[in-house]
């Protein structure tokens, strides 16, 4: 019996270890979709930006 309820233990701790490791890597996509989408973002800005002044100086 004791076998047993060590052995669910083990499970269970293992299953919440699991959970909060998955929750970490949702979190840690998010975070990465967002960087990424600001970088592209920041990217077109400085992009308009340098083409306005080059046809500027023309």
């Amino acid at each position: 019996m004791r076998a047993v309820l060590w052995v669910v233990g083990v499970v269970a701790g293992a299953l919440v270890l699991l959970g909060l490791l998955l929750e970490a890597v949702r979190w840690l996509v998010i975070i990465g979709v967002v960087a990424l989408v600001v970088v592209v973002v920041m990217g077109v800005v400085k992009g308009r930006q340098t083409v306005r002044r080059s046809a500027g100086h023309r």
